[in-house]
């Protein structure tokens, strides 16, 4: 099967298994773990943040920054398509009695002109803005990889209004990589940043939440509430490791093919991309006149496995497993049947 749905189902390379396998563990809940401490230090000094910690998902690490940042009783803002405000179950009201409010971006990006009318000074009557979150890549709008300069802009103008910023980084290695920067430059402007083991990077599970020393100090309590303690986790952690330190670079490779994959689908019966661009791993098309499921469950039955998102768009997500002779099928595949014909 070609998987497209999402660079989540990758598998660990054979050098993760091999560190897996040896890896020297202890009690993370008491701190000893010391594979643990060598990938939160790798990863605080990547992020260019003070300290950093290792959670078991990403979503959890979201929920915890805006659990820390805010009050309960306080918004969020968000970008519309964001994964913290559509995929965690609601959970900044319901762990942390925080209101997300919505803001619709250009592709997913809110630069600060759009954020403007709620950085003024609000009523009594409303509810205090502590936060905002900005995605990148930004998943749902067609990974799209944020400008780094109207990024730091976004962010410079929401913490001059006093506001605590948070980078959802889940896929910030391909945004890093496709902007030709370090994931560093594009975390500066941040409190917080999380990022993502399990995608592009391809270990197992595990994504990080980084800022400053007393921030993760707190986050540490708050990962324990909300059931995040985790004891001999280093052989997780050894897979984390290896792919920041040997899959970041590969990901080049994974932007590369999904222009090609979106080069050869678009135009075909009316196919566009549904936000313009591939900026990274992400192909989101829009193919009016297939029902998009039923298109998803006709690729399947010829071995490929294609996404949908939210708002009726088809998905594809390269991956380390997607290479170019699956790419050449896949558009062979979904040409066929975006004009009516049946796959060889």
């Amino acid at each position: 099967m070609i998987d497209l749905r999402s660079d989540t189902v990758t598998q660990p390379t054979t050098a993760m298994r091999q560190a897996m396998a040896s890896a020297e563990v202890g009690d993370d809940v008491y701190q000893e773990d010391p594979t643990v401490r060598r990938l939160e230090e790798l990863a605080a000094d990547m992020l260019g943040k003070q300290a950093a910690l290792f959670f078991p998902t990403g979503t959890m690490a979201n929920q915890a920054a805006i659990h820390l940042h805010c009050r309960p009783g306080d918004e969020a803002v968000v970008e519309t398509l964001a994964h913290s405000h559509d995929w965690e179950n609601g959970g900044a009201a319901v762990l942390s009695g925080v209101q997300l409010r919505a803001v619709d971006g250009i592709a997913g990006v809110v630069d600060a002109s759009a954020l403007a009318p709620l950085l003024t000074p609000r009523s009594e009557l409303q509810s205090k803005i502590s936060l905002v979150i900005l995605e990148n890549t930004h998943n749902m709008a067609g990974g799209k990889v944020w400008p780094p300069t109207v990024l730091a802009d976004t962010a410079a103008a929401a913490r001059a209004a006093s506001m605590a910023v948070h980078l959802d980084g889940a896929r910030l290695p391909n945004a890093a990589i496709a902007a030709g920067c370090s994931m560093a430059e594009l975390a500066a402007p941040f409190d917080s940043v999380m990022v993502s083991l399990s995608k592009g990077l391809s270990a197992p599970a595990g994504s990080l939440l980084a800022g400053s020393g007393a921030f993760v100090r707190e986050g540490r309590r708050v990962r324990r509430l909300f059931g995040g303690g985790m004891r001999q986790v280093g052989v997780l952690a050894a897979a984390g490791i290896v792919g920041l330190e040997q899959q970041i670079d590969r990901l080049a490779e994974d932007h590369r093919r999904a222009k090609s994959l979106a080069e050869g689908i678009e135009g075909t019966a009316g196919a566009t991309l549904a936000y313009g661009h591939v900026d990274s791993n992400i192909v989101v098309l829009d193919v009016p006149g297939a029902g998009v499921a039923e298109l998803a469950a006709r690729a399947a039955e010829h071995g490929v496995l294609c996404g949908q998102t939210a708002t009726g768009y088809m998905r594809l997500v390269v991956h380390r497993h997607i290479d170019d002779a699956a790419v050449r099928k896949a558009i062979d595949c979904l040409r066929r049947l975006l004009v009516g014909g049946d796959p060889a």
